[in-house]
């Protein structure tokens, strides 16, 4: 997880965040422009992040309920102030599964989230707070296609469509195959996954969470080790540790379809 330490910031926190900042050493973890991320090390170390106004409300409930059931960490501070949301969280125990320990070992790990994410979509879904996710994620890639929102430059190419056409005729033709069964990360990627010494510790960034589609979270299992170990022949290890028995082909290219539009 990125770090960069920075000059002391205090003047320009919330209120809340001020008695957390004292005495501890601060940097920037930031990974995104929509977001400032800054990391407070001490007594075990806080996240405090900082997002444009009702942008972090869906993560601080989602998280609540992950937290709820041992999968996620404490939220101690949400607040709307002025033009930006506020989120105060625990650290999670251990790193993330971009570490060296972890990428060193890419069999072990592709095993490791494909067994960890059968285990998170086999539990009971009905309490959590977002519900039905699938309708706003489809209609969020159809307003992404009509406004030219299309790039699958970051996809593999077998994940890949030669243009915004033939993906959003995919995505139309399969979105009524989409389930809205399983409780989902939503951005299952390495850096969210927490490990401490190989056991899940817990996971983080669940703005997109909810429940939905367990292709989503396959898909970007699938891509996060393409991505993060540079091939993708461990993508097969983590299906199997998953379990082929839920895993359909077809839909993965329908997620795919929607995801190549943001």
């Amino acid at each position: 997880m990125k770090r960069t330490l920075i000059p002391e910031i205090r003047d320009t926190l919330p209120a809340f965040a001020k008695r957390f900042v004292d005495g501890a050493t601060l940097y920037d973890s930031s990974c995104s422009p929509e977001a400032r991320v800054y990391f407070l090390d001490r007594d075990g170390g806080f996240y405090l992040k900082r997002a444009g106004r009702g942008s972090l409300e869906r993560e601080c409930a989602v998280t609540r309920y992950y937290h709820s059931i041992g999968l996620g960490t404490e939220v101690l501070e949400y607040a709307t102030l002025g033009e930006f949301d506020w989120l105060l969280t625990r650290a999670v125990r251990g790193e993330d599964c971009t570490h060296s320990s972890y990428l060193s070992e890419p069999e072990r790990l592709a095993k490791l989230i494909g067994s960890s994410l059968r285990a998170l979509h086999e539990l009971d879904a009905s309490s959590c707070p977002v519900q039905n996710k699938m309708q706003e994620y489809v209609a969020l890639a159809e307003e992404n296609y009509r406004t030219g929102n299309y790039d699958s430059s970051h996809f593999p190419d077998s994940f890949g469509y030669r243009s915004a056409e033939d993906a959003i005729a995919v995505l139309r033709e399969g979105k009524h195959l989409f389930a809205s069964d399983t409780l989902l990360h939503g951005d299952y990627c390495l850096p969210n996954i927490m490990l401490d010494d190989w056991r899940l510790s817990g996971f983080i960034d669940l703005g997109a969470g909810g429940v939905g589609d367990r292709h989503v979270d396959l898909f970007w299992g699938a891509w996060t080790l393409g991505f993060n170990l540079g091939t993708d022949k461990y993508r097969d290890l983590f299906f199997d540790a998953y379990g082929r028995d839920k895993i359909d082909p077809d839909l993965l290219d329908v997620v795919a379809a929607a995801e190549v539009f943001g």
